[in-house]
């Protein structure tokens, strides 16, 4: 077995998917389902990357496109985009209704390209995640898996979905609007 940090991912099933033509896999045990793409509710002065929310049997689940996440610009709707929906479990927020199932978690649907298939990896398949190379942000990758030849991004979902993390970038998004506003010349009454 190959020496991997106690973050990166070990072996498991992982569901892979596609992104902007480029392979990624999360660990299984974090998927709640898989859904067809559906239209979202817009949700006003969120974040670019919350595209919005879907009512998942009378809840509302926030919709995270991993493109605009990872600053490669928004996922174009196809016919094969799909949700995948996850639970984050994240200490320090309190239970609440709807996306939460009482261990202070959170149901987030994250937008993908396409969901290709569940895929067993061992600890031989799994390398650390690289310092440089891939455009996303290191804390991000909990590993790269060889699969058919190529590489699979294994993410940490813990981080890329990181609430407090999503949180404090919608609070800067929101200033940085506020900002731009107390900056605006004050309308002059005629």
């Amino acid at each position: 077995m190959s020496d991997v940090s106690t973050k990166t991912m070990t072996m498991g099933r992982y569901l892979t998917f596609t992104l902007n033509d480029e392979a990624y896999a999360l660990d299984i045990f974090h998927v709640l389902e898989i859904l067809e793409y559906r239209n979202l509710t817009v949700v006003p002065m969120m974040p670019p990357f919350i595209r919005g929310v879907i009512n998942l049997r009378g809840r509302a689940v926030p919709v995270i496109d991993l493109a605009i996440r990872f600053d490669r610009g928004a996922t174009t709707v196809r016919r094969r985009t799909s949700i995948i929906i996850v639970h984050i479990a994240e200490s320090g927020l309190e239970p609440g209704p709807g996306g939460t199932d009482g261990d202070g978690g959170q149901d987030i649907g994250i937008l993908v390209d396409s969901v290709n298939k569940v895929v067993a990896l061992g600890g031989h398949d799994i390398e650390p995640a690289p310092s440089f190379g891939s455009g996303i942000r290191a804390d991000y990758i909990s590993g790269m898996a060889r699969r058919d030849g190529d590489f699979l991004i294994l993410l940490d979902v813990g981080n890329v979905l990181s609430i407090s993390d999503m949180v404090s970038l919608g609070d800067a998004v929101r200033d940085r609007g506020q900002a731009t506003a107390d900056d605006a010349p004050a309308d002059e009454g005629i």
